[in-house]
């Protein structure tokens, strides 16, 4: 079978369909409306992206029996890249990358393509992107990062992200107050992050904090999961957070809920920006502590605002100016859409990783 018309496998957690969540399914969508024969594999349990590409017509195998993936959902990776006859192994994120690098040993035919979100920043994480045949990053400097921890410039690829504005289901704000617990009588705000070290929620905890001060009637939704929850809680309980700060390790309102909130805020380095992209197609602002994916989306002043991580009061100052000023709240969400339309369009994402299988082939 020529390799073109064997099946392509992306590899990817259990996600919801915004951050990176999003860019697969748009990509495996896409790559399949390019003619190919595309499958997902979900490593892990949780998130809406699995019934999403189902409800697509893209075959979809669970593979991952735990909040994350694990050495038996790298062996059913294996299992499964033998039993459709993969031809290549789509990875996003480092422990998909790691699980690929094992199904190439044991599957020799299988090329793999890792999709790098996030700089990086060890030896670890680097050794299964030099065993890759092909790097896409999302940032020219991430693909510097995979240059100075030993990957060859030639295997990388720079591939912006894309994408297309998803306008929900259309659930009410009623309706999503009731499934989240929130007051739909308050002002809402949405962050996407996984509850780890690198996303510094203590950041966001501490602007939400300060925030309060200022501004009553607010309540803050994080969408995400991870090693740092009891730490997020311990900390939110000290400040007296609880009636403020709604945390839910996934959840399938998010396009709905896109249409709700006043503003996003991104605390630390997230891949793919968390839900900065996302919003940003829908008109929402951003507020996010300088990172690369945060420059790479968000125009300063213009879109959404960049600030620094010191002094910590940047970062709820600029949420409060973007809740004082509506008119300015409005100027930045149209041009946050305009630059999702214009600066990151979907064709252009999935015609860089068209590109990348076939020279890994």
């Amino acid at each position: 079978m020529h390799r073109a018309r064997q099946p392509l496998l992306i590899a990817v957690r259990g996600l919801d369909a915004v951050g990176t969540g999003r860019q697969a399914e748009l990509l495996a969508r896409g790559l399949a409306a390019d003619g190919r024969n595309v499958h997902v594999a979900i490593t892990s349990t949780g998130g809406s992206l699995a019934m999403r590409l189902r409800n697509a017509g893209l075959p979809v195998h669970e593979i991952g029996r735990r909040s994350v993936p694990d050495i038996a959902a790298t062996l059913r990776l294996v299992g499964l890249v033998r039993r459709i006859g993969a031809g290549t192994l789509l990875s996003f994120g480092r422990r998909q990358a790691a699980m690929a690098t094992v199904a190439r040993l044991v599957a020799p035919g299988v090329r793999t393509v890792a999709h790098v979100a996030v700089p990086v920043r060890s030896r670890v994480a680097a050794r299964a992107l030099r065993a890759a045949d092909r790097v896409v990053a999302t940032a020219a400097g991430v693909a510097e990062s995979c240059q100075q921890f030993g990957v060859a410039g030639a295997r990388i690829a720079t591939v912006l992200p894309g994408i297309m504005a998803d306008e929900g289901m259309g659930i009410s704000r009623a309706a999503i107050a009731a499934r989240l617990g929130l007051d739909p009588a308050c002002t809402w705000t949405l962050s996407v992050a996984p509850l780890v070290a690198e996303s510094r929620l203590e950041r966001l905890i501490w602007g939400i904090d300060q925030l309060g001060v200022v501004r009553k009637g607010m309540q803050h939704v994080l969408v995400g999961s991870g090693p740092q929850v009891r730490r997020l809680w311990r900390r939110a309980r000290v400040q007296q957070l609880a009636e403020r700060l709604f945390v839910v390790p996934h959840c399938d309102l998010l396009a709905d809920l896109l249409g709700q909130v006043n503003y996003v805020w991104q605390s630390g380095a997230t891949a793919c920006g968390g839900v900065i992209l996302d919003a940003m197609a829908r008109g929402v602002p951003a507020v996010a502590v300088a990172s690369d994916a945060a420059r790479q989306l968000v125009v300063s002043g213009e879109t959404g605002w960049i600030v620094p991580p010191l002094p910590e009061s940047e970062f709820p100052r600029r949420a409060f100016t973007l809740l004082e000023k509506p008119d300015e709240a409005a100027r930045f969400g149209a041009a946050a859409r305009a630059r999702a339309s214009e600066s990151f369009p979907v064709e252009r994402m999935v015609a860089g990783f068209a590109a990348a299988i076939d020279e890994a082939a």
